[in-house]
């Protein structure tokens, strides 16, 4: 049975600490799928379109790479695309409490599926997507948090 999981996020948008966790990934798994989720409570900067565009580019040379649009609970995403495990990344101990919680419930959901921690390196621990928005919006320079691809997009 082929290791297949979901990195789930927003990516809003894709960020250097993104791709690190991605990347590191890669040996624990047969296929990663990067589960763009829409959350109704939440106005996204960019387009999940768009969003998608950026991961499919950025790992457009590694076959192992996907990307995916999802709606509803990660675990149905999870079931859907036969992912038995899922990848969170965490860059501080505060990160590790909230994730917890989620894996917990999802554990409870359906305890075929485990969630994987990888903790980010720590050039990337001050990369968060909030902070990149608010970088962006303001019309700040925030390539020095996002892959050369994203920052060309935006320039």
């Amino acid at each position: 049975m082929q290791r297949i999981c979901l990195f789930p996020g927003t990516f809003d948008p894709v960020t250097l600490g993104h791709v690190d966790i991605i990347t590191r990934a890669l040996p624990l798994f047969d296929k990663i799928i990067v589960g763009i989720g829409t959350n109704t409570g939440k106005v996204p900067m960019f387009s999940a379109e768009k969003r998608l565009e950026w991961i499919e580019k950025i790992f457009q040379d590694e076959p192992k790479v996907s990307g995916a649009i999802y709606e509803g609970l990660t675990i149905n995403f999870c079931n859907k695309i036969n992912a038995r495990f899922i990848l969170r990344g965490i860059r501080y101990v505060s990160d590790f409490e909230y994730e917890k919680t989620i894996a917990d419930a999802n554990r409870q959901l359906d305890k075929h599926i485990e969630t994987i921690f990888l903790t980010g390196e720590p050039k990337y621990t001050s990369v968060a997507s909030t902070i990149v928005r608010d970088i962006i919006r303001n019309g700040g320079n925030a390539s020095a948090f996002l892959p050369d691809l994203v920052a060309a997009s935006l320039a």
